[in-house]
């Protein structure tokens, strides 16, 4: 293996999550694309797929991308931080004080308060994007 390519986020509300990732996170759109045809519908194994694909990083070796699928239409619940699988994505910010203020007061949805981990190496918190998807935010301390 060479790296992690990017982290792949299903959505429901491409405006809620572009606002998300890029107003209050800070993420810069790469690519922003509609995939249909005989290569997704391979490459997925499925018939007719039409995926809105949205590629953002925050730099080099921070790639997310959010897929927004317009057939199928994605279904289920989001993740609990306790299932089986992918359950959250972390990234690492500068201020966890001020980001948890700044996400707060757009009314993104914590876990709890940022709190210190018991080695004293990071201040951590957990958040919902709007699409229920968890999101492990950390600032390390030196």
């Amino acid at each position: 293996m060479k790296n992690i390519r990017h982290t792949g986020l299903v959505i429901r509300d491409v405006k809620e999550s572009l606002f998300f990732y890029t107003k209050l996170l800070g993420f810069k759109i790469e690519k922003d694309q509609l995939e249909t045809g005989g290569y997704i519908d391979t490459f997925l194994g499925m018939k007719n797929v039409s995926v809105r694909t949205i590629k953002m990083s925050l730099g080099p070796g921070s790639m997310i991308e959010l897929l927004y699928f317009d057939n199928p239409k994605s279904f289920g619940d989001p993740p609990r931080l306790i299932n089986f699988g992918c359950t959250h994505i972390a990234l690492t910010v500068y201020d966890l004080e001020e980001t948890y203020k700044k996400l707060s007061n757009e009314g993104v949805f914590f876990v709890s308060s940022p709190h210190l981990s018991p080695d004293g190496k990071a201040k951590v918190a957990f958040c919902k994007d709007p699409n229920g998807i968890y999101i492990e935010l950390v600032e390390e301390i030196q």
